[in-house]
């Protein structure tokens, strides 16, 4: 197994500094009309606690009851520099790590590749791909039965695991549809300008590269956490149409990351969550406080450690923070 050198520093423009984000590169899908068929027990899924985007998934995953439809591989927080790789298995026997500065040992929550017993997500990509060049991102949505990644890109993940299974699942289940085609207009725009400047915006803030463009980044995240605030002052439970949609899972993974890591480690200190946006904060306590598939998916561990002990080139130290005090405050 070849061993590629992952920098996320690499993403950097060369003439500004500014952060650029890679095109995921599978994006087939599952459902009854596809070539993958949602078939129960066929599909993996591979993640990180740490990761917003993978956690997309997570949550969807449990809103729709498919936990017993697709497993779960879960990485090692540290991603250093062979990228994403895993706890050492049981069986793990001599020589596997060709990365020395890996710590293989176990980490509460993350687990080994229950699938196929491999040492790092490259290898998952490389099973998929030989030829394959770009980095190694979560999450990943594995075919047992067809030996390939489906699809790597969490946005479209989300809306197959939102449909492609309903005629397996529940009334209950079914019947929750986080992309309603009465709202897919408003979803797709608010999602289109919360993307840019909040999911993307913390990480060009945070691997800015020049002063120029850490400040060019950090303006529009202000402005867009002015305009969520100002957007849920009116004490809106969800984003968009009184209901709980897409829009509402892909924000929060963001937003539940702000105060613990992207306020002091990516230097979005403008202003905190749940000091200077009351109603945003109020937004996130319902969702973490009173649904369990935000709550039990977030783990504040993993998001931590990942950040603060994987980034160091920007906390060379790898000291991590014990607060804030509070993960997410009462209700």
């Amino acid at each position: 197994m070849s061993t590629v050198t992952q920098k996320i520093t690499d993403w950097a423009d060369k003439k500004d500094g500014s952060f650029k984000r890679q095109t995921s590169t599978f994006r087939a899908v599952i459902g009854p009309d596809s070539h993958f068929l949602p078939e129960k027990g066929r599909y993996h899924l591979y993640v990180s606690y740490a990761c917003p985007w993978a956690h997309r998934t997570l949550i969807v995953r449990a809103l729709k009851g498919l936990e017993e439809y697709i497993d779960v591989s879960v990485v090692h927080p540290h991603m250093l520099e062979g990228g994403w790789h895993f706890v050492k298995p049981s069986d793990f026997t001599s020589n596997p790590a060709p990365v020395s500065a890996h710590n293989f040992d176990s980490f509460p929550g993350a687990t080994s590749d229950q699938l196929n017993g491999l040492h790092y997500l490259s290898e998952v990509y490389y099973a998929a791909s030989p030829e394959y060049k770009a980095r190694f991102t979560v999450p990943v949505v594995w075919d047992t039965k067809e030996k390939t990644i489906v699809n790597n890109e969490s946005s479209e993940i989300i809306r197959f695991f939102n449909t492609g299974f309903n005629e397996s699942l529940s009334d209950k289940e079914k019947e929750l549809d986080l992309y309603p085609e009465e709202l897919r207009g408003e979803i797709d725009e608010l999602n289109e300008w919360v993307y840019n400047d909040v999911n993307n915006g913390v990480y060009k803030c945070g691997f800015a590269a020049t002063q120029e463009a850490y400040e060019k980044a950090l303006v529009p995240l202000r402005d867009a956490l002015e305009r969520l605030d100002k957007l849920f002052s009116d004490g809106r439970e969800f984003l968009i149409g009184g209901r709980l949609t897409e829009a509402d899972v892909r924000l929060y993974t963001t937003i539940v990351r702000y105060d613990p890591v992207y306020h002091g480690h990516f230097k979005c200190n403008w202003g905190s969550i749940r000091h200077d946006y009351p109603h945003i904060n109020r937004w996130l306590k319902n969702l973490y406080w009173n649904y369990p598939a935000f709550k039990d998916t977030t783990d504040f561990d993993h998001i931590k450690e990942h950040y603060y002990y994987s980034h160091a080139h920007i906390n060379p130290t790898r000291i991590v923070p014990l607060g804030p005090r509070v993960d997410i405050e009462p209700l």
